[in-house]
């Protein structure tokens, strides 16, 4: 049994305790009775103490793109150095989008740089191979603290069934890497077509402001 990392304890008490009080801006103060039960539904993943109680079953799943760690660690390099007991006891510091897309792990709310990022046109991708995922008309305004899209561009994730902390959620992952994205929910009374949020990381994504070849061909505006 692995002990949780002291940066993943903390992250966790930090969503818990002020992420469901910090203020929102005047534009999603309509949404303000969703933001408590959002942020707690979509609080940190910590694999290690997770897998007390079972974990997602995508870490089984075989991906078109394969690396190891040690190449992953070499590409993924968004964010600040944290520490992180997965693979190396907590004594080595990783990088925020390496424990986020390859060990599961989740931004702290309300700081990512695509919370509030709202482009008329363009794809979200990969941030660990790139491939498209969400068409920037996907995406709206959900007061979670993390970028929320109510459907993706077909085939390009995959989901999964997540039992970490005891409960039943439903985690997304890129179909082409299996990294690590965020969790879906539904029912939340949104006003948007599918009545779904996919609660994703900003450090799981980039941007482009030209939709890229889906396929071998330019995936149709939506």
């Amino acid at each position: 049994m692995r002990i949780p990392s002291f940066s993943n304890i903390v992250r966790t008490f930090y969503t818990l305790t002020n992420a469901t009080t910090r203020a929102l801006p005047a534009s999603q103060r309509a949404l303000r009775p969703f933001t408590r039960g959002t942020v707690l539904k979509s609080m940190p993943t910590i694999p290690s103490l997770g897998s007390l109680f079972s974990s997602s079953n995508s870490q089984n799943m075989s991906y078109p793109m394969q690396k190891s760690d040690d190449e992953w660690q070499a590409v993924l390099n968004k964010g600040t150095p944290t520490f992180s007991n997965l693979h190396y006891c907590g004594l080595i510091p990783s990088l925020e989008q390496f424990r986020v897309l390859r060990e599961k792990g989740t931004e702290a709310p309300f700081t990512g740089q695509y919370d509030k990022h709202m482009p008329s046109s363009g794809v979200y991708t990969c941030g660990g191979c790139n491939a498209p995922l969400y068409k920037a008309n996907h995406k709206f305004k959900s007061g979670c603290g993390w970028p929320a899209y109510f459907d993706s561009i077909p085939g390009a994730v995959t989901r999964h069934t997540d039992r970490t902390f005891g409960m039943s959620r439903t985690e997304i992952v890129c179909s082409k890497c299996g990294g690590h994205l965020g969790h879906i929910f539904k029912g939340e009374g949104y006003p948007t077509p599918t009545d779904e949020r996919h609660c994703v990381n900003s450090v799981s994504l980039n941007f482009s402001k030209d939709d890229p070849v889906v396929s071998g061909k330019s995936e149709a505006k939506v």
